[in-house]
């Protein structure tokens, strides 16, 4: 069934937005984060957990799942959905972040990207023709255009040049797409350029894609400049459409770039943090390997998660310093139920139309006793 999005509201005094996503027969509220699932997994958590903590749409890698287990296989398997049992919307990126963190400038040409296999050192081409055949194969529900994601800073005059080629990228992708349910979002690249995003975005607008990301954001710039190039971003895409900002999930982000008209968001920080002992809470992020936590028997912030309700800090603190599976588990579902829970106070904030306040409060609690 292919996915459908309606916008339902626009805030009076931000960009914000309400929207609902419809995907076999089930409503899906926007804005919403998405857990990254990269070797189709949400590292640690089942899918049935996911539901139960209110995932909707979740992420899996195109890169990682082409070296293994190889889109065929998931193909064979009936694709995404069915190879890891999740019944909800599945997003897949295009592979380009994971082929640009490995690749050098001069193996990027016209015809794709050249780079090393990080696991056996093979030799690999991937063109925006290709990922869309492997992402095709994998069953996703949102595919991602290939582009060029550029490291940041970078000169006006190379971005310029990677636009230009992204767009082309762009437009081969969308022709060699299949018509089956499966939704392409074009990425709108440009750095910190205003002239170069309004430009992308307008082009990439003029192809008709189902969706549109905004992309070349995380990638080592500050907040103000992140904020900016969602600001020369959103303004130029369509209202009935969904906006995604890729690869963002710190919670502060969240609701500046909601007030930006941003509807997706992903980000692995919820797991990878939990990894390393890291945990959200009102009062910012805390470490649970602090000494602090070893003989605190209260929960981690006193939420509804499984985690809070069962669990304390100082038990949690133990399992993470023994190097225990269960803590990083504990944390992931905290984490994920914490961020779901902050964008459900901003959907709420939004039609009450007190998402300014909102933030204003949520940023003097959020770094209060942050570690």
């Amino acid at each position: 069934m292919k996915l459908e999005f309606k916008l339902e509201y626009k805030d009076n005094k931000t960009m914000a937005r309400l929207g609902e996503i419809t995907f076999n027969n089930k409503k899906y509220p926007t804005p919403m984060f998405m857990p990254v699932g990269t070797n189709a997994t949400v590292k640690t958590l089942s899918p049935e957990e996911l539901k139960e903590i209110g995932s909707g749409i979740i992420l899996s890698n195109t890169y990682h799942l082409w070296l293994r287990p190889g889109e065929d296989i998931v193909s064979l398997a009936g694709g995404l959905h069915k190879f890891m049992n999740y019944d909800g919307p599945i997003l897949t990126d295009s592979g380009g972040f994971q082929v640009f963190s490995l690749a050098k400038s001069k193996d990027i040409t016209e015809e794709g990207v050249k780079f090393k296999n990080h696991l056996n050192g093979d030799s690999l081409l991937l063109t925006p023709e290709k990922s869309i055949e492997i992402q095709t194969k994998l069953g996703s529900d949102i595919m991602m255009s290939f582009d060029e994601c550029v490291k940041w800073p970078s000169t006006h005059e190379y971005m310029e040049e990677s636009v230009n080629r992204t767009l082309r990228w762009a437009q081969r992708g969308k022709i060699v797409k299949k018509d089956n349910e499966q939704l392409l979002f074009g990425i709108v690249q440009g750095g910190e350029y205003k002239d170069l995003r309004k430009f992308c975005a307008e082009e990439l607008v003029k192809m008709d894609f189902d969706g549109y990301s905004i992309g070349g954001t995380s990638v080592g710039e500050d907040k103000q400049t992140m904020y900016k190039m969602v600001e020369y971003s959103t303004p130029y895409l369509p209202e009935n459409k969904l906006r995604y900002l890729m690869g963002v999930g710190d919670p502060i982000d969240l609701i500046e770039n909601v007030m930006r008209g941003v509807d997706l968001f992903d980000c692995v920080s919820p797991t990878r943090l939990a990894r390393h002992g890291h945990t959200y809470t009102k009062y910012g992020k805390i470490n649970i390997k602090n000494s602090k936590y070893k003989d605190d028997f209260t929960p981690i912030d006193n939420c509804d998660c499984y985690t809070c309700k069962n669990y304390t800090k100082a038990y949690i603190r133990h399992l993470i310093v023994a190097n225990e599976t269960f803590g990083a588990r504990l944390l992931s579902i905290h984490n994920i139920y914490y961020l779901h829970q902050l964008m459900l106070q901003i959907r709420e904030n939004i039609k009450k139309g007190t998402l300014v306040e909102f933030r204003d409060e949520f940023i003097k609690n959020y770094y209060k006793k942050g570690e």
